[in-house]
């Protein structure tokens, strides 16, 4: 393990651009990454351990209530999304479960039909989120009634971001949508050369979306018309993190890559000199780290700056947990079945949970709490304990 060449201070970073106060507040994290650039930046603060809040079995709640249209199989790789005191997740059964923060006790599922692997975001008392039938949903936070839906030719992996009055995401039908978040109905829709599996950031008035074909793309939320673009050289499965007009994303060709969105360069590759597997979880980022987990079963940390190595964590499983950024601690969850914290500047392992089934689903961090799925369908929140 290497030691590492800089020092961090043991606070919470905070992201500079804040386009929406609402979803950025101390108590919610209302999509994916937790901000509208996808950084993994956590603004609550966690006990030094952690401890079981409380686990809800999704399993056991489909059996007592007989199948649905969906798979009937419960299963958790959707990244839960906090809002108002009220988890929200979509499980491979294809519900969406609105589960109370504090007793952990089920509030309504809402029934999408087919799996739901998009993480759900949450704004203005709206969650939205796609399944992989292709159908884009907008349900009531408060009800589980549905608002509308619009449906896209592929399936939507992509979870949603929003920009003022307008919801983007991605689909494998190859393109990137835009909708009107009031009534669904399509804005525009901007085509690549290949799926769009990962969400996008916005960065100004921008949306930051990669693909399947390789390149990064900056779309114009307001017009649909590309304002930029960068060749990566091979297929993108991450979302990339943007903090301060740069990029920071994992690729399938074994890289991760640092990127200048303003000039439409990369600034750097790092590669691992042994181990040559892809990324497929998305980075986390502050000024003085990015932490990226790859399918080489191992969590690297690197200086934004240069790319250079600063530890890596032997996970022993692929990472394709997304991981996030605590203060001065990176929680993750591996395919071993494990979620894990380490200390950020030593690398060292502080704290694990062993959930007994492989955890893809990254963390949701609000209010004092932890919220992770994993692949058996129990939902698992950590916090203060009594």
């Amino acid at each position: 393990m290497k030691s590492p060449s800089l020092s961090r201070i043991a606070s919470i970073a905070l992201v500079a651009a804040v386009l929406h106060p609402t979803r950025a507040a101390a108590d919610n994290w209302a999509s994916f990454r937790g901000d509208t650039q996808l950084t993994g930046v956590a603004r609550s603060v966690l006990p030094a351990t952690p401890e079981l809040l409380w686990a809800l079995d999704t399993g056991e709640i489909g059996s007592a209530a007989g199948k649905g249209s969906g798979s009937g199989l419960a299963g958790i790789e959707s990244t839960a999304a906090i809002w108002e005191g009220t988890v929200f997740v979509g499980n491979l059964d294809g519900y969406l479960y609105a589960v109370d923060l504090i007793t952990g006790k089920l509030r309504w599922r809402y029934e999408a039909g087919e799996e739901v692997k998009s993480s759900p975001a949450v704004e203005a008392g709206v969650v939205y989120f796609g399944d992989e039938l292709g159908e884009f949903h907008a349900v009531d936070a408060s009800t589980g009634k549905r608002r509308w839906t619009f449906r896209a030719e592929g399936g939507i992996t992509s979870s949603a971001n929003l920009l003022g009055d307008r919801v983007l995401f991605g689909s494998y039908d190859n393109h990137l949508y835009c909708l009107d978040a009031a009534n669904g109905e399509r804005v525009w829709r901007y085509e690549t050369a290949g799926y769009v599996h990962g969400s996008p950031a916005v960065l100004g008035g921008s949306a930051v979306t990669t693909g399947c074909d390789g390149f990064l793309r900056l779309v114009d939320v307001r017009t649909g018309k590309e304002s930029g673009a960068v060749q990566l050289g091979t297929y993108v499965a991450a979302s990339c993190a943007v903090l301060k007009g740069r990029g920071y994303v994992g690729t399938f060709g074994n890289q991760v890559l640092g990127i200048d969105l303003e000039e439409g360069r990369i600034l750097w590759r790092y590669e691992h000199g042994k181990h040559q597997f892809p990324f497929y979880a998305s980075a986390a980022v502050d000024g003085n780290v990015v932490v990226v987990g790859g399918r080489d079963k191992m969590v690297h940390a690197l200086d934004p700056k240069t790319g250079e190595a600063l530890w890596t964590f032997a996970a022993g499983a692929r990472v394709d947990s997304s991981p996030v950024l605590v203060g001065d601690r990176v929680f993750f969850g591996s395919e071993k079945g494990v979620v894990h914290a380490l200390d950020v500047v030593t690398g060292e392992e502080t704290w694990r949970f062993e959930t007994g089934s492989a955890v893809v689903a990254s963390p949701a961090v609000a209010d004092g709490r932890l919220v992770i799925g994993a692949d058996n369908g129990v939902l698992y929140c950590f916090g203060e304990g009594g």
